[in-house]
């Protein structure tokens, strides 16, 4: 049989409506994406062009993922706020794990329903899993506040959470890809909810949070995320250094060790999540705020600032002060980020992720990288008044220069290589004072 005889090829040739292999390309009503957003079990849903200049940053990826995006649907699933701001983290964990079940469920409805319109539709993942071939990169496919802004659905907040105007922070998001263009589209917000109350700062275990706006991820993620990406692998670490039984016990205790296995047989759980819990934004929550700060503080958040607690952090980083200073009655643990640069451009990449603004005070240095071997790349590293700035290429007339072959230094940082021995054999070199190598140093713990 030849294969214009075949059944399957014969029925599309006798239907003209479908010989072009393409579906039907008239615009898509908005109403209806919004009804069956709502039909899907979606609590709100906004949608947005891929031509939206708040998506000009993100275009390229979101193309690459999935080249015949016209538009997107960021969705929203509101979360039990009684459960989130629960003192207990299995509790709040729960809400989480729920929450992106039913996220991806909702989307997967949203999918059946638009395909019966005829449009084909894309549905990454509302959390895990993510591409680990790229970590510790851009792991996600696609960035889910980002849409959410573009698409009207709120504004980041001072806790670095979207904050739904009706729902607050209390949410979860997903994103849809569809190849069809929208007869309208909705637009950011014209005000963030977000009513700068300080709560979250006042929450956060680590000090990640601060009053003027900074915000250390890195101190944020080694602690919240302690179970998983990172920290699970400086647990296997643990294990591999481990001599025995007593030694593995005097690195990780029982507790952490259970946890870590709770992480992997029932999926993700947080360390702590305060800066959501404490959040009082959004016509849903401002009230019992407003009404009575007083008892919103004594019933949410000193309870989560009293929690007695293990607080994971990075040694030397702004955090272990301040939980030492603000928390004196939460244990300290010191651990590894378990974050290894696989590029020498992802090292210049991630600075702004690990800087540590406390650690930087009365630095005022401007830092020239070379790298040669198999990559070649330059940058420019500025650290002054607290503050840094990453450049591509030599910027200015630095106070010292690093020049160093590529495949050394992601050794030296992975603490496989002697920084000494890599100084000897020239694969290091150093035109400057070593001294501005150890501030650098501690603004950057790893």
């Amino acid at each position: 049989m030849t294969m214009n005889d075949h059944p399957t090829v014969k029925w599309f040739n006798e239907n003209t409506k479908t010989r072009s292999g393409k579906s039907d390309l008239l615009d898509i009503e908005y109403k209806i994406i919004k009804e069956m957003a709502m039909e899907a079990g979606a609590d709100d849903c906004g949608i947005t062009n891929i031509l939206s200049p708040d998506l000009k940053n993100e275009k390229e990826d979101i193309l690459a993922l999935y080249p015949k995006t016209r538009a997107l649907i960021s969705l929203v699933i509101k979360l039990n706020r009684e459960n989130v701001q629960c003192v207990s983290r299995s509790v709040s964990d729960l809400e989480f794990l729920q929450g992106f079940e039913r996220n991806n469920s909702v989307g997967r409805k949203l999918v059946t329903l638009l395909k019966a319109y005829g449009v084909n539709t894309l549905q990454p993942s509302v959390a895990f899993p993510m591409d680990i071939t790229k970590w510790p990169g851009k792991m996600w496919a696609i960035p889910h506040k980002t849409v959410a802004v573009a698409a009207g659905m709120g504004h980041l907040g001072h806790n670095r959470l979207i904050i739904h105007p009706d729902f607050g922070n209390f949410i979860l998001l997903g994103t849809l890809l569809i190849d069809r263009n929208v007869t309208k589209y909705d637009s950011s917000l014209d005000y963030n909810p977000c009513i700068k109350c300080g709560l979250c700062i006042s929450v956060c275990p680590v000090g990640a949070i601060a009053a003027d706006g900074s915000f250390s991820f890195i101190n944020c993620m080694v602690h919240n995320y302690r179970d998983r990406m990172g920290g699970f692998s400086d647990w296997v670490e643990n294990i591999v250094k481990s001599t025995n039984v007593k030694n593995y016990r005097s690195r990780v205790n029982d507790t952490e060790t259970v946890s870590m296995w709770q992480s992997l047989s029932y999926g993700i759980c947080n360390k702590s999540s305060y800066c959501m819990a404490a959040c009082p934004a959004g016509k849903d929550n401002i009230g019992q705020y407003l009404s009575d700060r007083k008892d919103y503080n004594e019933r949410v958040v000193r309870p989560l600032q009293n929690n007695t607690e293990t607080v994971f952090v990075l040694p030397d980083s702004d955090a272990v002060e301040y939980v030492r200073k603000k928390y004196p009655y939460k244990k300290v643990k010191i651990v590894g980020s378990g974050l290894r640069p696989a590029t020498v451009a992802g090292f210049l990449d991630s600075l702004p992720l690990v800087f540590q603004k406390g650690k930087s005070k009365g630095v005022s240095a401007t830092y020239h990288f070379t790298f040669t071997g198999e990559e070649h790349v330059e940058g420019t590293v500025d650290i002054r008044n607290m503050e840094l700035e990453v450049k591509k290429g030599h910027i200015g007339q630095p106070d010292i220069s690093i020049i160093a072959d590529s495949k050394t230094w992601l050794g030296f940082l992975a603490k496989e290589k002697n920084l000494f021995h890599a100084l000897l054999a020239r694969k290091i070199k150093i035109k400057g004072s070593p001294l501005r190598m150890k501030e650098f140093a501690k603004c950057f713990p790893l």
